[in-house]
């Protein structure tokens, strides 16, 4: 039987994917590396799923996590979650403080390794990412943001898990680009900032196997 592989997060994962269609990746980043693992290791019948869902945070995850990742019975998990955390605060004084956010993301973490065959070794952890546009829009968000990477990097370390930062990757290309090259509304990527993530997620992902 072939292994699983769970892509789940938020609207960045999402992509616009047809939900009428389990199998359908979407149109981002989890179509491009998708795409790119299949054609270059066609021998490993790697089965790729996207439940991916616009708007949720931890909290989201967790009330779906049996439907959307325990019943799936995945072998690798690539978990990519906590800008909308930061973003409800901002447009809904909806926060959630960093102590939830770390509780959260460590419960998915501990029931995914205790009740599937997912290892820490066979999880990546993505890194929430930020751009500030429009210029000077967003440059507050970090406040709450920041500790909210810095969980997700401890919580990578202690786990043993994969990490990608995607900041400093963001951070890196917009010295090559602007900002809105890569992100139109500094959240969501472009076409190239989704072949960004897909790129750094393969480099990633090739140390898992």
């Amino acid at each position: 039987m072939s292994k699983l592989l769970l892509f789940q997060g938020d609207s960045i994962t999402d992509a616009s994917r047809n939900r009428q269609n389990p199998d359908n990746l979407g149109g981002g980043y989890v179509f491009l590396a998708a795409a790119s693992h299949q054609c270059h290791t066609p021998d490993l019948g790697l089965r790729i799923l996207n439940r991916g869902i616009s708007g949720n945070r931890t909290r989201d995850l967790l009330q779906r996590w049996d439907a959307d990742c325990i019943d799936l019975k995945p072998d690798y998990l690539s978990l990519f979650i906590g800008i909308n955390n930061t973003w409800r605060r901002y447009d809904a004084n909806d926060p959630t403080p960093d102590k939830v956010f770390e509780q959260e993301l460590r419960s998915l973490l501990d029931r995914t390794f205790a009740e599937t065959d997912v290892t820490p070794e066979h999880t990546v952890l993505l890194e929430p990412f930020l751009l500030d546009v429009p210029k000077g829009a967003k440059t507050y968000w970090f406040e709450d943001l920041t500790p909210k990477q810095k969980i997700v990097a401890r919580a990578a370390a202690d786990f043993g898990t994969r990490h990608i930062p995607l900041q400093r990757i963001f951070d890196e290309a917009c010295a090559r680009a602007p900002a809105g090259f890569w992100a139109p509304d500094g959240v969501h990527p472009s076409p190239a900032g989704h072949q960004l993530i897909a790129n750094a997620w393969l480099d990633t992902f090739a140390s898992v196997l």
